[in-house]
C-alpha cells in the first residue's frame, strides 16, 4: 500500500541519518501496539482454567476466549485491509484502538458468558485492523531501504515477544485474578492511542479504489468459522442428531456458500480466488495453520492437565510453555536470513516434523504429579524448534512465492489461515477433551502429521511446462 499523502512524520533523507524522536515515537506505537495484539492469546490460554472456574463454564465453554478472539482476528483481517484502503490508515487504526481498550475493560468486568465472548470477538477484530494497518504505516513512512529494514525488524520482533509477554504478565495478574489479566492492556492501549494521535501520520483514503467494503463477505467467512466451532462443542455436549449440532453444521456450510458466492460476483473480491491456484502459497497457508492450529491445542491441554489435574498454579504454567514460545522471539532478527540461506522448503520440513515429535512425546495419562524435565520440556523444546525452523520460512515461502504487486494479497491470505486454523482447532480439541485427553492429544498430533505430510509435498521435484525437472 502506497501513501496517499506525503506523511507529516519526519522521515530521514538518508539511510544514514538518525532518525528524529517522533520517528522512534511513532515505531514504537506501532510496535508496542503488535505486542498486545500479539500476546491476546497466550494471556487467554493461561488465564482459561481460571476463567471457567470463576464464571462455571465447562471447558467447551471456556474455550471461546481463545477461539473467539482468532475467530475475529483471522475472519475479519481481509476486511480490514479493504476498509483501511476505502477510510485511511490513521482513523482506522486509532478508532480500533479505542474499541480494543474498551473492549478489555468490558471483558474484565462482565460476569456473563456471551458478553466476555462477544468482547474477545471484537478484540479480534480490532487486531485485524491494526496488525497489518501498521506495518503499512512503515512502509508509508520509513524509505525502502535500510531504514524500513529496521523499522520492519522492530516491528516483527515485538510481534514474536508478545507470545511469550503474555505467558509471563497473564501467569503473574492471574495469580491475583483473571480479570486483571484481561484487564490490563487497556491503559497500555490508551497511551498508545494518546502518542499515536500526535505521531502517526495523516493520510487521505484511496479515492480511486474500486469496489464495496465487502461486508457480506467478511461476515460470511467470519460466521462459517464461529459455527464450525459451536458445530464441533456441540457434538461432544448433544450429539451429532441433536437439532442444534445440525443446524450449526447446515448454517456454517450456508455462510460459507454465502462468502464464495460474494467473493466471486463482487467487483473486487476481499480474497482474488486466483491465488489459490498458487501451490507454494496454498502449501504454506495449510502448513501454517497445522502449525498453528496443533500448536494452540497442545497448549489449552497442557493448561488443563497442569493446573486442573497437577494442581500448578498459572504463573507455572507460563513459564513451563516459555521454551516453545521464547526460541522464536530469541531468533526473530535472524529467521528470514536463515530461510533465504538455507531454502523455506526444507525449514518448513524440518519444522513440521518437530511439532507432531514434540506431541507423541507428551504423558497420554496426565499424571498428577508431573515431571517437568522427562514430561513436558522435551514437548516444550521440540515445538519451540518447530517454530524457529519453520515460521518465518513459511512465511517466506507464501509471499516469494507471488509477484510483488500480489505479495499483500498473498500475506493476507496466510495471515487469514494462521488464525483461522487456531480457531478451529482451540475449538475441536475443547469438543474432544470431555472424552477424554488422550482423545483430544490424538487429534493434535494427528493435526500436526497432516502439516509434515504438506510440508514433505513441498519437497518433491516439480515438473515445469517444459517438462524439466526442478
Amino acid at each position: 500500500m502506497t501513501p496517499s499523502t506525503t506523511p507529516r512524520t519526519t522521515v530521514p533523507a538518508t539511510a544514514g541519518e538518525r532518525w528524529s524522536p517522533a520517528l522512534w515515537g511513532l515505531l514504537f506505537v506501532l510496535a508496542g501496539n503488535m505486542l498486545i495484539d500479539a500476546l491476546e492469546v497466550s494471556v487467554a490460554l493461561v488465564a482459561l482454567p481460571a476463567v471457567g472456574a470463576d464464571l462455571a463454564l465447562p471447558v467447551a465453554h471456556a474455550q471461546w476466549v481463545v477461539s473467539g478472539f482468532a475467530a475475529g482476528f483471522g475472519g475479519l483481517l481481509l476486511f480490514g485491509s479493504r476498509l483501511v484502503t476505502l477510510l485511511g490508515r490513521r482513523p482506522v487504526y486509532l478508532a480500533a484502538l479505542l474499541v480494543f481498550a474498551a473492549a478489555s475493560v468490558t471483558g474484565a468486568v462482565t460476569d456473563s458468558e456471551a458478553l466476555l465472548i462477544g468482547t474477545r470477538l471484537v478484540k479480534g477484530g480490532c487486531a485485524a485492523l491494526t496488525a497489518p494497518t501498521g506495518l503499512a504505516i512503515i512502509i508509508a513512512v520509513f524509505p525502502e531501504g535500510p531504514a524500513r529494514g529496521r523499522a520492519v525488524s522492530v516491528y516483527s520482533f515485538f510481534g514474536a515477544v508478545g507470545f511469550s509477554a503474555g505467558l509471563l504478565l497473564s501467569g503473574l495478574l492471574t495469580e491475583v485474578s483473571w480479570r486483571w489479566a484481561f484487564a490490563f492492556p487497556a491503559p497500555v492501549v490508551l497511551l498508545l492511542l494518546a502518542a499515536g494521535l500526535r505521531l502517526i501520520p495523516h493520510d487521505a483514503p484511496d479515492r480511486d479504489a474500486a469496489g464495496r467494503y465487502g461486508v457480506p463477505g467478511a461476515l460470511g467467512l467470519t460466521g462459517a468459522t464461529l459455527m464450525l466451532v459451536y458445530a464441533s462443542v456441540s457434538v461432544s455436549a448433544h450429539g451429532w442428531q441433536h437439532p442444534r449440532t445440525i443446524g450449526a453444521f447446515v448454517l456454517a456450510v450456508l455462510l460459507g456458500a454465502a462468502y464464495v458466492r460474494s467473493e466471486l460476483t463482487a467487483p473486487k473480491p476481499l480474497l482474488n480466488l486466483g491465488l489459490l491456484t498458487q501451490g507454494p502459497l496454498v502449501r504454506s497457508a495449510l502448513g501454517a495453520a497445522a502449525l498453528n492450529g496443533s500448536y494452540l491445542g497442545l497448549l489449552l491441554l497442557s493448561t488443563l492437565h497442569l493446573q486442573q489435574r497437577a494442581g500448578w498454579g498459572p504463573l507455572e504454567t507460563g513459564l513451563a510453555f516459555l521454551p516453545a514460545s521464547a526460541p522464536l522471539a530469541l531468533t526473530a532478527l535472524h529467521s528470514g536470513r536463515v530461510a533465504a540461506r538455507f531454502g523455506p522448503a526444507r525449514l518448513i520440513a524440518a519444522g513440521a516434523a518437530a511439532a507432531p515429535a514434540g506431541y507423541l512425546l507428551y504423558p497420554r495419562d496426565t499424571p498428577s504429579e508431573v515431571r517437568y524435565a522427562t514430561d513436558v520440556l522435551p514437548t516444550m523444546l521440540l515445538l519451540g524448534a518447530a517454530f524457529v525452523l519453520a515460521f518465518a520460512a513459511l512465511h517466506l515461502q507464501a509471499t516469494g512465492s507471488v509477484p510483488a504487486p500480489r505479495q499483500a494479497e498473498a500475506s493476507g491470505l496466510y495471515q487469514t489461515a494462521v488464525q483461522l486454523g487456531a480457531a478451529l482447532m482451540v475449538g475441536l480439541t475443547s469438543a474432544l477433551y470431555p472424552a477424554g485427553y488422550g482423545a483430544a492429544l490424538g487429534l493434535v498430533t494427528a493435526v500436526g502429521l497432516c502439516g509434515f505430510l504438506v510440508a514433505l509435498y513441498g519437497l518433491l521435484p516439480r515438473r515445469s511446462a517444459q517438462g524439466a525437472t526442478r
